[in-house]
């Protein structure tokens, strides 16, 4: 069903153009077509007026009928011409239409006054030609009947149609600036929560994290045993990296746009690698196919992909040998942080929403994300497309 729309939807488009693109040429034909079947007598008075001439006008009345988009004043007098000469109404009726659509105010008054005077122009022609031209267009009841037929009801219509534009137009600008509005709102909004956010992770977050840095460096300075002064110093470290990364996030929080925060990428992943080694994981990089330059989303999307990895290792399983493949590919990249079984041993806590958040980063690139157990350990796997990040 949503194929079929958007094929009718692009039909439309298509259909639309080509009547843009056609309409002039096929006004200028049907008036013309008009303005001769109206002289030969067809559809209005015969003419006595030799062909050659009634050609003439006809391809005059045409001619400008197709130029009125750029000009009115050759349709407008082509109208005048045909009806006081042939008595031909097609000019007429399309130049009152398009009076009404583009005309405003003085102008549109004097082609009113201008009207009126062609059909009295008519009507004296008429009385002066006589036999079927008088009974035409200068008898009581066909000028009223004329004047509504070739000035009044196209000239109401164009009004119509114009005054629909300017409405739909009116709404147009309305609904953007109603929208401007509310993306405006959403902006403050969204600003405002993110000084609140920053401003709890600071009283709760930094905090604690500043009290593990404390205890740690006294354990450091007191512990008797290489092992535990070794352990303490790496948490001290640990729990500084943490500080400065969570000023930098506060900061980003602070900002009106966060993307100007710099982000680390493909390669930062050795130390990244080497933070997780030297907190006790197994972990071990393994790089596959040919490298090649690429996009900076896709490194810093490829770091956060590895760096959630680890995380839920560290979680979940440090006791389980862990292997980081990067694999090159023609076009992306492929990611796959993958663990092995482990034995049990203690875990954190987590609600799986960085995963949830890693899918979400991926997809915009137009990737894909898989992360479930295998084989008694757990995979993630991300293939990161270059031309979704282009």
């Amino acid at each position: 069903m949503e194929t079929y729309a958007r094929c009718v939807a692009s039909s439309s488009v298509v259909l639309r153009r080509v009547v843009e693109r056609y309409a002039p040429l096929l006004l200028a034909v049907v008036v013309a077509a008009a303005v001769w079947a109206s002289a030969t007598g067809a559809i209005g008075v015969r003419s006595p007026l030799p062909t050659v001439v009634v050609l003439i006008l006809a391809g005059a009345s045409g001619w400008a009928a197709g130029l009125v988009r750029a000009r009115r004043w050759p349709l407008f007098l082509a109208a005048a011409v045909s009806w006081l000469v042939l008595a031909a109404a097609a000019p007429g009726v399309v130049a009152s239409y398009q009076a009404g659509l583009r005309l405003r105010g003085r102008r549109l008054t004097d082609f009113l006054l201008g009207a009126a005077l062609v059909l009295a122009g008519g009507v004296l022609v008429g009385l002066a030609v006589g036999g079927v031209r008088r009974l035409t267009t200068a008898t009581v009841g066909n000028v009223l009947l004329l004047a509504t037929c070739l000035v009044g009801f196209p000239l109401v219509v164009g009004l119509w149609v114009r005054a629909r534009r300017d409405t739909l137009a009116a709404l147009r600008d309305r609904a953007e600036r109603l929208e401007r509005e509310q993306e405006a709102r959403a902006d403050g909004v969204r600003a405002e929560e993110r000084t609140r956010i920053a401003r709890e992770m600071h009283d709760v977050v930094a905090h604690r994290v500043s009290l593990m840095v404390v205890h740690a460096g006294a354990l450091e300075v007191t512990a008797a045993e290489p092992e535990t002064v070794e352990a303490a110093a790496l948490i001290r470290r640990t729990g500084r990296q943490a500080l400065t990364d969570l000023r930098e996030v506060l900061g980003v929080l602070r900002q009106a746009d966060p993307a100007v925060a710099p982000e680390r990428g493909l390669d930062a992943l050795d130390e990244l690698i080497g933070e997780s080694r030297a907190a006790g994981l197994r972990v071990c990089r393994r790089d596959e196919g040919v490298p090649t330059a690429l996009p900076a989303t896709v490194g810093r999307t490829a770091y956060r992909v590895v760096r959630e990895g680890l995380t839920n290792v560290r979680k979940h399983a440090a006791d389980a040998e862990t292997t980081v493949c990067l694999r090159h590919l023609p076009d992306g990249l492929e990611v796959v942080v993958h663990n092995g079984p482990s034995e049990g041993g203690p875990s954190l806590p987590g609600a799986g929403h960085g995963l949830l958040g890693l899918r979400e980063r991926v997809e915009l690139l137009g990737g894909r994300l898989e992360a479930a157990p295998v084989d008694g350990g757990f995979l993630v796997r991300a293939l990161i497309p270059v031309a979704g990040a282009a």
